[in-house]
């Protein structure tokens, strides 16, 4: 197993994201340019596409810890150049399908899935290269915090939906897989200090299970996971819960 650190939430670098890495764990931290956060992301989102090719290529399989779900964009885009055209497992108590014309908010980290299936919000996305994938190899998995704009979309897009506690191979997508976890998909009384915390959510556990699962069809050939929890606030603030989540996951993915 390769793991990425990449201490940024969009285009902010996180100096509090201190993770229990194992040795040889790799830190991204490129000079981003003096721009707008879209070209800044650009280029941060650039940088890891070019690690994660590089890994794949060789045939290891990348693990990218970030603080935010848009780095996901990089791993994806990382996995094209490498020559795979994967589909897309997305574990996310959001459905991260809203555009920047129907978020109230404008917060760019509910677009990352949307942007996959083929939405460009900025010209700066068009540095990566990235190729869309079909809404039909695009599966959201435990996603119930939803706007009604993200509802009324996935009511007519062919983007799949899943419980975590219903996967199984069968469930997934064919081909190649990059499987994506934010760990705010777990249930918010278990992970404190999420940044959006969602209640009435799978047990940890039952996460790492499914995550387990999906691992074990052989298909997975890059991970991403959004540690997305307060930037202000140190690892172990919270006794050190979601260091062990942490550890734990990455405990069933090696």
């Amino acid at each position: 197993m390769t793991i990425l650190c990449v201490p940024y939430h969009l285009d902010d670098h996180l100096p509090a994201f201190r993770l229990p890495l194992p040795a040889g764990a790799v830190t991204v931290h490129p000079d981003l340019p003096d721009a707008d956060r879209w070209v800044r992301m650009a280029a941060l989102h650039e940088e890891v596409a070019d690690r994660v090719a590089d890994q794949v290529w060789v045939g290891r399989v990348p693990t990218v810890l970030s603080g935010d779900c848009m780095v996901a964009l990089g791993t994806a885009a990382g996995v094209q150049r490498a020559g795979v055209d994967p589909a897309v497992v997305w574990f996310d108590a959001h459905g991260d399908v809203q555009t920047m014309e129907t978020s109230d908010s404008g917060y760019e980290g509910g677009i990352p899935l949307r942007v996959l299936a083929g939405y460009r919000p900025d010209p700066a996305t068009d540095r990566l290269g990235l190729r869309d994938i079909a809404e039909e190899r695009l599966l959201l998995v435990d996603g119930r915090d939803l706007d009604p704009p993200e509802e009324e979309y996935l009511r007519t897009s062919a983007i799949r939906q899943s419980k975590v506690t219903d996967i199984e191979p069968g469930t997934l997508p064919e081909g190649p897989l990059l499987l994506h976890v934010d760990l705010d998909v777990i249930d918010a009384a278990e992970a404190p200090g999420l940044l959006f915390p969602t209640h009435g959510g799978p047990r940890a556990g039952e996460v790492f299970s499914a995550v387990r699962t999906i691992l074990d069809t052989g298909r997975v050939v890059a991970l991403s996971v959004g540690c997305t929890w307060r930037a202000d606030e140190e690892l172990d603030a919270d006794g050190g819960v979601r260091a062990r989540l942490l550890t734990e996951l990455l405990a069933n993915i090696s």
